[in-house]
């Protein structure tokens, strides 16, 4: 197994763990009842997708 020759610094390390952020829920308005809801995910709300009702709606 490779193994490094020398030490990585702290301030690589740090640098190299700045770039894991997390992001943003992506949302789009759902067509049927304009609510935000995932892509490609049932609407929530009124319990669509692709322009069909696939489960009951949430109260």
């Amino acid at each position: 197994m490779a193994v490094p020759k020398r030490k990585k610094s702290r301030s690589n390390t740090r640098a190299r763990r700045a770039q894991w952020k997390a992001a943003p829920v992506a949302l789009v308005a759902c067509p049927q009842c304009r609510a935000p809801r995932r892509p490609h995910v049932a609407c929530p709300n009124c319990g669509t997708y692709n322009r069909r009702q696939v489960i009951e709606p949430s109260a």
